[in-house]
């Protein structure tokens, strides 16, 4: 298998096992192997597993696996690619990444954060759980980016700037997203009415009062990622750009849409996974949408009698 091909497998494997473990936490497997790690339950495979050990062992076992991957394409772009090819640099990010990705999963369970606590503290690694995952994401997907050959990005204030705002406006949504999923696994609803008297209720529990503020700040971001063409100046550019920037408007509103359907229905099980794996690739989009406007020259840089060295720069 090529370079190419292997990066895109390592990221393929790595949104499953993201969107797995999204799973673990929907169903409340999460203590299914008890307060025990690397071991389940104190063993290597307990006998007599239970439905929660089963899945919870499963999602130790695929992360070891993505763990054993990212390795290998580590090294895999060391030999392949000359000193100082960017991604060598993005796949040494991914293996640190993914090294804390598992600390924080042990920590989820040595820690007791799992099941039914309904702790700041398991709120908290959530959101921290969720927005280091997005950055090992954003590291994988640029490791395929270069990998195809693609070019290293050169900064310009004027499409960098609006890109660190959408980055960081889409990490503080999934960060509230991972809140608010945990709210809704621990203390769901039985009605849309009375999920919306939580939300306003100030004795209720404080992961039922925060639901509110995930979708106010999706909605917001979802305006802002819209524009982002325009405020880029990729809007009226050809090449890769232009056509990202349009998977980014397409995936932001199929989200936004999604969200308002986890609301209505009260977050059953298989909607909120649809919803995590639309924010992994609404956060891929964005990566790729951000490697491609970086590398081509800035609009204010182009001559204007040269149009077609606009085109050229996302070959």
């Amino acid at each position: 298998m090529s370079l190419r091909g292997f990066s895109r497998f390592v990221l393929g494997y790595n949104l499953a096992v993201i969107v797995w473990g999204g799973f673990v936490r929907a169903s409340g497997a999460g203590a299914g192997c008890g307060r025990h790690w690397p071991l389940c339950n104190g063993t290597v495979v307990p006998p007599s597993p239970t439905a929660a050990t089963l899945i919870e062992l499963t999602h130790r076992l695929t992360s070891g696996v993505a763990l054993v991957l990212v390795v290998a394409l580590f090294v895999a772009c060391r030999r392949a690619l000359p000193a100082g090819h960017p991604a060598r640099s993005a796949a040494l990010a991914s293996l640190v990444l993914i090294v804390v990705e598992a600390a924080i999963g042990a920590g989820l369970v040595l820690f007791d954060l799992v099941g039914d606590d309904a702790s700041a503290g398991r709120a908290v690694y959530m959101a921290v759980h969720l927005v280091n995952t997005f950055l090992l994401l954003a590291a994988l997907a640029l490791t395929t980016w270069w990998a195809t050959g693609r070019p290293a990005v050169r900064w310009n204030v004027r499409a960098g700037r609006p890109l660190a705002i959408a980055a960081g406006g889409l990490l503080l949504v999934a960060a509230t997203g991972a809140v608010t999923a945990l709210g809704d696994t621990l203390f769901p609803a039985g009605s849309l009415a009375a999920g919306l008297r939580g939300d306003l209720d100030d004795g209720a529990h404080f992961l039922v009062r925060l639901r509110v503020i995930h979708p106010l700040l999706a909605v917001a971001v979802t305006g802002y990622l819209l524009a982002l063409p325009q405020l880029t100046g990729t809007g009226r550019r050809g090449g890769a750009a232009r056509k990202l920037g349009s998977a980014v408007s397409l995936l932001a509103l199929g989200q936004l849409l999604v969200g308002a359907a986890n609301v209505g229905l009260l977050a059953p099980l298989a909607l909120q996974l649809v919803h995590l794996l639309l924010a992994d690739l609404l956060w891929l989009a964005l990566v790729w949408f951000g490697a491609a406007a970086l590398a081509e020259p800035s609009p204010a840089a182009v001559p204007a009698t040269l149009p077609a060295a606009v085109g050229s720069g996302a070959r």
